[in-house]
């Protein structure tokens, strides 16, 4: 008799719920983004750094509002957690992180995530990385989170690095940039890896 293997995470333990903010010790929060947040997804899409290596594309205000409209979606649909790394109440944007590619049955999701320079030098990503891998991994029961980036964006390698998530290896040209087809380096942690002090 064939046993089938049992979800990592019931289906919908994450969509049935509100999507938590969570303060981070740098000062900024986590929030799930707003219709009145277009304008930063708008503007994140001309930042050079954000266009290079996250590929978000050009948005106009109505493109940026449906696409946090999905982003509520998939929320409900169990399929994305993306939140917005915000000035602290009220706060407007400075960032964002997720986890993508969210399978609850399979227990694992990536990591996407990129800052604004109004919010970069204060820790704020690693704090974000940090946060959200609790919450996925001791909260939502994942068992397996990973990050990918190309080689070449040493910022992120920093970031997954200092966040604890071990170098598993070299994915040779995984991601088309707008330079060409670049390696990535593919990251990860699972549940029970030690926490960085």
């Amino acid at each position: 008799m064939i046993v089938p293997i049992p979800p990592v995470v019931p289906e919908g333990l994450m969509g049935g719920s509100d999507q938590p903010v969570f303060g981070l010790a740098c000062g900024l929060e986590l929030r799930p983004w707003r219709a009145d947040d277009a304008q930063v997804l708008t503007d994140a899409c001309q930042d050079p750094d954000v266009q290079h290596w996250n590929r978000p594309g050009r948005l106009s205000l109505p493109d940026a509002r449906a696409r946090i409209a999905r982003w509520e979606k998939r929320w409900r649909d169990e399929a994305a957690a993306i939140w917005a790394i915000a000035e602290h109440g009220a706060g407007g944007a400075v960032g964002l992180i997720g986890l993508g590619d969210v399978d609850l049955r399979g227990g694992s999701a990536e990591f996407l995530y990129w800052l604004l320079p109004a919010g970069r030098g204060r820790g704020a990503m690693v704090d974000a990385v940090l946060r959200v891998s609790r919450w996925a991994l001791d909260d939502l029961g994942l068992h397996r989170l990973r990050i990918t980036h190309s080689v070449a964006n040493a910022a992120s390698c920093r970031v997954a690095e200092t966040a604890g998530f071990a170098l598993e290896g070299t994915m040779r040209s995984a991601l088309l940039h707008q330079d060409g087809w670049h390696d990535e380096h593919l990251h990860a942690r699972v549940r029970g890896d030690a926490w960085p002090e």
